[in-house]
């Protein structure tokens, strides 16, 4: 392919800066050619067959005339510095003609092709007057991208012509994580942990700061009734209690080969990281000390323990660009390299596969170690092939294969769990869907318990 044929297809492309024929030029001359082969099989002369060529030019080169000039455009962008995965985000594009010439136009943004684009979107560009496009995107893989120009084809009012331009408009912005269950947390942590009544996590009697007298729940522990307040009111109370806060919440993050399996929206590591930054935001609502570790073959990311909601931003800019890593996990470096940084006794959340963690033997000794003095709970996702192999009814000899060794799978799973949990070691496999709240719930019950 030549040098001129690649420019020229660009062209075509909205690639290139040029003139390009529009297809009312390319049907009109279809037409005429066809006039001119009738008025030539009827014996016109060729006066007036170069008349109607030269009056057709004439007109198109008066309709190219008639569109605005490049120079007399002036483009701007605005686009969220932040956006989230999978969300939908909006952005402006605003063309200002300077010229007393009117067209239409299209126009396509240059946006990555891992995100849902609209393109090409069409408009109108009034005289000395200004158009506003909004468009509404989605991105679907985290990270920094950075959008170069703008690419334009516009036309005057007859679309004989169109002309083509690349403006330079460039914009750097970040794909962060899905942050839609941390927000929930924020607005409603009540809703989002049921906290009151016989669904509340209970809490060790005589522990915890008292926080509020609050009316008395079916479920309560009838030794925390405030009964002179009781008395008052004439109705029963109860104190509410809250765990110390400061408590120190060590997140572990798994970005191993496995942790790259596709689920419907998104891979485990997505899910994972969502859960992730909602526990640190739960934590840090509350007034724990919150780190965060990401590994894979090796540590790959640290942030050191704080408190305060301002860190959150901390771990965000840490983890947004995390990606699935094509090793396997190295549990025990990551073990080891944790005993070294955090001596003070602490929460230990692991995000990762349950059923690759429970067959390798070698962390179970790091974990022995670390169990003194922390507390541990691993957390992972349901494989739902294996959920839904083991609902299948044997109509045949494959079904009924596929069944028993499903449900083989999830009894040697089951006694592993089993002989890691009489180490003192809590795991936790649940839905995808569910990964959020119940790491969350989990969390709040092991701080309601006193067992940090």
């Amino acid at each position: 392919m030549t040098k001129s044929f690649k420019t020229l297809w660009a062209r075509f492309l909205f690639r290139d800066n040029g003139i390009l024929p529009a297809r009312r030029l390319i049907g009109a001359l279809m037409m005429v050619s066809i006039f001119i082969l009738l008025l030539a099989l009827f014996g016109v002369g060729w006066v007036y067959i170069i008349l109607i060529d030269g009056s057709l030019l004439a007109v198109s080169l008066l309709d190219l005339g008639g569109s605005p000039k490049k120079s007399e455009l002036e483009f701007n962008r605005r686009v969220k510095e932040e956006v989230e995965r999978g969300l939908e985000y909006e952005s402006e594009i605003t063309i200002k003609n300077h010229s007393l010439k009117s067209g239409v136009f299209q126009l396509v943004d240059d946006l990555p092709p891992v995100f849902d684009r609209p393109f090409p979107i069409s408009g109108k560009l009034s005289p000395r007057k200004e158009a506003c496009l909004r468009y509404t995107f989605t991105a679907h893989v985290r990270g920094d991208y950075r959008l170069e120009g703008v690419y334009i084809r516009y036309q005057s009012r007859l679309g004989l012509w169109s002309k083509q331009m690349k403006v330079d408009l460039p914009v750097d912005f970040q794909v962060i994580p899905d942050l839609t269950s941390s927000r929930h947390y924020l607005e409603d942590a009540q809703k989002f942990l049921l906290y009151e009544g016989d669904q509340r996590k209970k809490q060790k009697i005589g522990s915890g700061e008292f926080a509020k007298i609050r009316s008395y729940v079916v479920g309560d522990d009838l030794r925390k009734i405030n009964w002179r307040q009781s008395a008052k009111l004439q109705e029963l109370m109860t104190n509410e209690y809250e765990p110390e806060h400061g408590k120190y919440v060590t997140i572990l993050l798994d970005c191993g080969r496995m942790m790259g399996v596709e689920l419907q929206e998104g891979n485990r590591l997505e899910r994972t990281l969502e859960a992730a930054i909602t526990v640190a935001t739960a934590a840090l609502k509350r007034g724990d000390y919150v780190s965060l570790l990401a590994f894979s073959k090796e540590i790959m990311g640290y942030v050191p323990p704080a408190k305060g909601m301002a860190h959150l931003q901390t771990i965000l800019k840490e983890v947004y660009s995390l990606q699935v890593d094509s090793y396997e996990s190295n549990y025990s470096e990551v073990f080891h390299y944790l005993q070294t940084i955090q001596k003070k006794r602490t929460l230990i959340l692991l995000f990762s596969d349950v059923s690759t963690f429970l067959y390798e033997e070698a962390p179970l000794y790091y974990l022995q170690r670390l169990r003194r003095r922390h507390v541990f709970l691993l957390a992972g996702m349901q494989d739902k092939m294996i959920e839904e192999r083991t609902a299948l009814e044997p109509e045949n000899i494959k079904t009924a294969m596929l069944k028993s060794m499903a449900e083989r799978h999830i009894l040697v799973k089951n006694r592993e769990i089993q002989k890691w949990e009489r180490q003192g070691l809590q795991m936790l496999e649940v839905p995808e869907e569910e990964l959020a709240g119940s790491v969350v719930s989990s969390y709040i019950s092991m701080m309601n318990r006193g067992m940090v």
